[in-house]
């Protein structure tokens, strides 16, 4: 059974809002999910055609001046406009008062990892060819990765506890792990949490190009993201942004608010092994899953359901396959994982907090979206992935991975609401 904290420790899920590859809600993305739809296509965000990699998960469709001030929105990132959009979904699905009724008790906690990257670079271009003169003075406040949390802050005039967690793949993960412990210790009532990237940027492309990490699948871009399956061949860049209303179990019961699940344990942990490469033994990951665990007091027969990190990658599938193992032993083989990021690419510091609303939606509806793609088994992934098809069953305790660059490693351990 989870750990019985006081009910003022008790931190729950009130409010979703997403930005994602398949949708601009957070109930499209779901039903997208559902469906096994992938939102991997062709990059159209800048001309990739002499690039090796020229496909990507791109939100489609996305104006932000239907979320905001045409002439603000200039003169911010493309991160930052992400993050309003889902941060008004979030609020409206929370039923928060505007404004709130006591402002200094509502936070921002969001994760982004590289910020807004493009904003740094067209502003050195436009130095470079036009001098000092035409430097926008927007562009270096526009590239900084606590923008998003700023933004958001300002536009809904929470002046609590303000946070920004750059941890790599990790971010999404940390960034509402850390959220609820805020809340835990009585810093704030409420937190507006996530993560958010947007990178699809030539630039950060040919990093990763020169990494070797991406699928080079460009002809079959939707079967492009294959996790766990023997043919897989790299990541999808994605972009998008994955934010939750987290409350006091308190603050939440006084307004009567929708409970969509329970926050109840989290994690991080270092690999301490190289800058890209995880450690092959999968120490770090199996520390995170294993301290997440504790501190929700779940023993690991207790969890229904591994929303995986899952990137599609040769070596990350295998070790995340083996750490499940090493942690659950024989019933790792009766938990059904899956991966989001079959659907939606690696949205790098959006990816755990998408993740994360995929696990709230799991436990409250009861059904668990399939790993797409996955067309011939690997001998060295032999879990019960969730092939293709989404599958009805009854979750009560999920977990959530995230393992990024640096070696991060972050866990996050929901549960269904029980008063």
């Amino acid at each position: 059974m989870s750990k019985k904290r006081p009910d003022e420790q008790r931190v729950v899920i009130t409010g979703l809002g997403a930005i994602t590859p398949l949708a601009l809600t957070v109930h499209e993305t779901w039903e997208g999910l559902l469906a096994g739809k992938s939102g991997v296509a062709q990059i159209t965000q800048f001309d990739a055609s002499e690039f090796p990699v020229r496909i990507a998960a791109e939100v489609k469709g996305f104006d932000p001046r239907n979320y905001m001030d045409f002439k603000e929105a200039r003169r911010m990132a493309r991160c930052s406009q992400l993050a309003i959009a889902a941060a008004r979904e979030a609020v409206a699905d929370a039923q928060l008062p505007q404004p709130f009724v006591d402002e200094e008790r509502v936070g921002v906690l969001i994760g982004c990892t590289i910020g807004g990257f493009e904003q740094a670079v067209e502003n050195l271009e436009v130095f470079r060819q036009k001098g000092l003169s035409r430097v926008s003075p927007f562009g270096l406040t526009a590239s900084l990765p606590n923008m998003p949390s700023h933004h958001v802050s300002q536009i809904f005039q929470a002046k609590g506890y303000i946070n920004t967690v750059t941890t790599a793949c990790a971010t999404g993960t940390q960034a509402i792990g850390e959220a609820a412990e805020v809340i835990r210790r009585g810093a704030a009532d409420v937190l507006i949490c996530g993560g958010v990237e947007a990178v699809i940027h030539f630039a950060n492309f040919a990093g990763f190009i020169a990494m070797r990490a991406l699928s080079t699948r460009n002809e079959e871009p939707e079967r492009a993201s294959r996790p766990f399956d023997k043919d897989r061949d790299g990541f999808i860049i994605g972009e998008g942004c994955g934010l939750m209303v987290l409350e006091s179990l308190p603050h939440a019961r006084q307004r009567g608010a929708r409970i969509y699940a329970e926050v109840l344990g989290y994690s991080a942990s270092s690999d301490a092994f190289h800058v890209a490469a995880p450690d092959p033994e999968g120490a770090g990951a199996i520390r995170a899953m294993r301290w997440a665990l504790e501190d929700a007091g779940v023993a690991p027969s207790e969890v229904d359901y591994i929303n995986a990190h899952g990137t599609s990658t040769p070596l990350n599938d295998v070790i995340e396959t083996n750490a499940i193992k090493k942690l659950f032993g024989d019933y790792a083989y009766r938990i059904p994982v899956s991966s989001t990021k079959s659907m939606i690419g690696h949205t790098l510091a959006a990816a755990g907090a998408i993740e994360a609303i995929v696990c709230a939606l799991t436990i409250e509806q009861g059904i668990i979206h399939p790993t797409i793609n996955y067309e011939t088994p690997d001998p060295e992934c032999d879990l019960d992935y969730v092939p293709n098809q989404a599958r009805q069953a009854e979750v009560n305790i999920t977990l959530s991975n995230s393992f990024g660059l640096g070696g991060q490693n972050a866990c996050l351990v929901l549960g269904k609401y029980v008063a």
